[in-house]
């Protein structure tokens, strides 16, 4: 989505992911916290790590954190204690993304701003309180592990636009995976893929904000 196509008045909400785009990720902190805990090289780790759909399940709430550990602990190869599974899982937090905190408030004086982000419970549990003054320009945030949707399947987003209440066409979406921002095109909102710090402050001037 090229900022050119955006324009004053052609939005009525804006819809936020959250990892890379108001809240910076650092996966590989995860990863060192694992290694050091069990003993083992960062590399050892990374080449065994996949998003698997044990992992889908967690981001749904169908399974409990205890048994995505559990799976992690079997498909890593490594003996550590849930508590230092979680140590690690909630270290990929590296603070907001630039201009995020000023962009945000701007943009939510003057129309409704939402967030749509694929996440657990843990993470939830740690973000809502770390970032709640940041969070907190949400009207609302839809998180799949609450809604039991995900993106990019069509039915999360149209359950979100549809709690929104505001048509898909007049929502802008902004997310840092391409097939996120493919899923949203697919269900008709208007999407930014973020590929930088800039994408987020440049679409919200093409729309006056």
């Amino acid at each position: 989505m090229h900022v050119t196509s955006l324009s004053p008045g052609s939005a009525d909400a804006l819809l936020f992911d959250l990892g890379r785009v108001v809240l910076d990720i650092d996966f590989s902190k995860a990863i060192a916290c694992w290694a050091g805990h069990a003993g083992c090289k960062p590399e050892a780790i990374v080449a065994r790590y996949v998003r698997d759909e044990a992992y889908r399940l967690h981001e749904v709430g169908k399974i409990s954190d205890e048994d995505y550990f559990a799976s992690l602990r079997s498909s890593l190869g490594i003996s550590i204690s849930d508590g230092q599974f979680l140590e690690g899982w909630n270290a990929i937090f590296a603070g907001e993304m630039p201009d995020i905190a000023e962009l945000l408030p701007r943009a939510a004086k003057q129309m409704p701003v939402y967030a749509f982000s694929n996440t657990n419970r843990p993470h939830v549990d740690y973000f809502s309180k770390e970032y709640a003054d940041l969070l907190g320009h949400f009207r609302e945030l839809y998180l799949s592990s609450s809604i039991g949707l995900r993106k990019p399947d069509a039915e999360a987003f149209d359950h979100v636009v549809a709690a929104m209440g505001v048509p898909a066409n007049r929502v802008v979406f902004f997310d840092d995976l391409a097939e996120n921002v493919e899923g949203a095109r697919a269900r008709g909102l208007t999407a930014v893929h973020v590929t930088s710090p800039h994408d987020v402050g440049n679409a919200l001037r093409a729309l006056g904000i």
